[in-house]
């Protein structure tokens, strides 16, 4: 049109990011030359390539100190014993800490990478990540030095009691080492890169085994040279992707060393870590009540319990891997306005892991009967398992809508949400009913039965949840987090508020 008397004297900027509305469009004209069904596949495949190298990775990082276990369980029975007891203790707290605290960096980094006008960002929230988990794992270590007299008060054995507790103190250099790795793992998932935290694993996995081998057997450090060789290789692997990074791939997000920026707004990224902490740890405590459960139910039982839970750590790699690729995803989307790409994003992770549930199923199913001669020759422990068996494959189809409802809610930022629904379902229902069940004539299969039932009340609770979001909120919110964080397209630049822009010219 001809300019007028109402015409403004300055063209407007064009928008440095679509507006809901456009993306809208724009995903309406990919619908035009995509059918549907095609569009619903490809995210699919999609969110499947992107979780196998992660969940490869986390099957790695569980093999760390399963081969540290195996390996310091030649010495003696109560070798064994201290050094399985001190490796559960770590995954309750400090391990917790790093898959649960860096949930903030699936929040908040992935919605950062396309949601913020500066990719520098990105490296602002590694640092506020690393500041902040470490002073978690601060408060844990001085738990660990002190953790004797925590033993003791849960009635453990005396030589559980003293060695254990040794056994944490030398772990605890090693322990800072595991968090910063998974703080780099998941600023390097924020920009869409999955893979080098199994290349890393690759290398320190063998690394750690002939550690283990040297320090405990060659050089006669016995149990104590355990916690020492895996801890180094944890720094190894950190060290091993900070390499990656500058040397092969994702330093563009890396602005230089901000200490006052990465501080300047803390306390939101805290709150969100610590949600992150029980969303996932309500579930991972639940199992290790039943796992203390299980000890009062007999020797037969506790060893029936011990073959269930090691295969359950190592099949729970894949809806949680998978968790953590839908939250990456989902926060990549929302930071990039996308609702209707977030909303099929979130639906497909949960059909990805229902799949995923019903192949394990079927194949647990399959071998439930010889399963537990895998670890143990004893035909009472073997049957009590065949026993079990039904009720574990049972929940993996619900195991796997925790995973990925759960990782979708994280990468929404609602974190609270997933707490709150595992504490109702666990701790108020499955847990007294089980244990009841387990103590009134069901044993073992009493347990697991509110288990079962425990993960479907959460995986459906948390799908129903995620089906009833409201999309364009959820961009709206993911954009205000970025900004409260000092980031995104109205964030400071430079984590000083007003007063960073007192001196800046007109």
């Amino acid at each position: 049109m001809p300019p007028h008397e109402r015409t403004a004297l300055l063209a407007k900027p064009p928008s440095t990011h679509p507006s809901s509305a456009d993306t809208a469009a724009v995903e309406d004209s990919e619908a035009f030359t995509l059918p549907e069904y095609q569009l619903w596949l490809s995210e699919i495949w999609l969110l499947t390539k992107t979780s196998i190298p992660v969940i490869l990775a986390y099957t790695l990082q569980n093999s760390l100190q399963t081969i540290s276990v195996l390996i310091v369980g030649r010495l003696s029975p109560e070798a064994l014993a201290t050094a399985a007891f001190s490796y559960m203790f770590a995954m309750s707290t400090a391990w917790l800490i790093a898959l649960g605290g860096t949930t903030a960096l699936d929040t908040l980094a992935s919605s950062s990478f396309t949601g913020s006008t500066n990719k520098h960002d990105l490296g602002i929230l590694l640092q506020r990540g690393l500041i902040v988990l470490s002073a978690f794992y601060a408060v844990v270590a001085v738990i660990w030095a002190f953790s004797e007299h925590v033993f003791r008060a849960l009635g453990q054995e005396e030589y559980i009691c003293v060695q254990s507790a040794q056994f944490l103190r030398y772990l605890i250099p090693g322990g800072l080492g595991y968090v910063w790795f998974e703080c780099m793992k998941k600023y390097l998932q924020a920009q869409e890169i999955y893979r080098p935290g199994t290349y890393v694993l690759l290398i320190t996995s063998p690394l750690n085994a002939f550690l283990n081998w040297l320090f405990i057997h060659k050089l006669g450090l016995g149990l104590y040279g355990a916690p020492i060789a895996t801890g180094i290789a944890y720094w190894c692997s950190f060290l091993l992707l900070v390499a990656y990074v500058v040397f092969v791939r994702g330093s563009e997000c890396w602005g230089g060393f901000a200490p006052r920026r990465a501080v300047a707004h803390v306390w939101s990224f805290a709150r969100l870590a610590l949600l992150g902490i029980v969303h996932v740890g309500t579930e991972w405590w639940a199992f290790e009540i039943v796992a203390l459960a299980a000890g009062r139910l007999g020797t037969i039982a506790l060893a029936a319990q011990s073959v269930i839970m090691t295969a359950d750590q190592i099949i729970n790699t894949i809806p949680f891997g998978l968790g953590v690729a839908a939250s990456s995803r989902l926060g990549n989307l929302l930071g990039g306005r996308k609702p209707r790409e977030a909303a099929r994003a979130a639906h497909s992770a949960a059909i990805l892991s229902t799949i995923a549930g019903a192949l394990i199923l079927a194949v647990l199913m399959s071998v439930k009967d010889v399963f537990g001669k895998i670890f143990n020759d004893d035909e009472r422990v073997v049957r009590l398992v065949a026993d079990v068996m039904p009720f574990v494959a049972l929940f993996q189809i619900a195991d796997g809508l925790n995973g990925s409802c759960g990782g979708a809610l994280r990468g929404m930022g609602r974190q609270w949400v997933g707490a709150l629904v595992n504490l109702v379902s666990y701790y108020c229902g499955a847990l007294p009913g089980g244990i009841y069940l387990a103590f009134n004539g069901w044993g073992l299969s009493g347990l697991w039965v509110g288990q079962c039932v425990a993960l479907y009340l959460v995986g459906v609770f948390e799908w129903v949840i995620v089906g009833m979001s409201n999309w364009e909120n959820e961009v709206n919110r993911a954009i205000e987090r970025l900004e409260a964080g000092g980031m995104g397209e109205h964030g400071d630049a430079d984590g000083l508020g007003s007063q960073g822009l007192v001196n800046e010219p007109v």
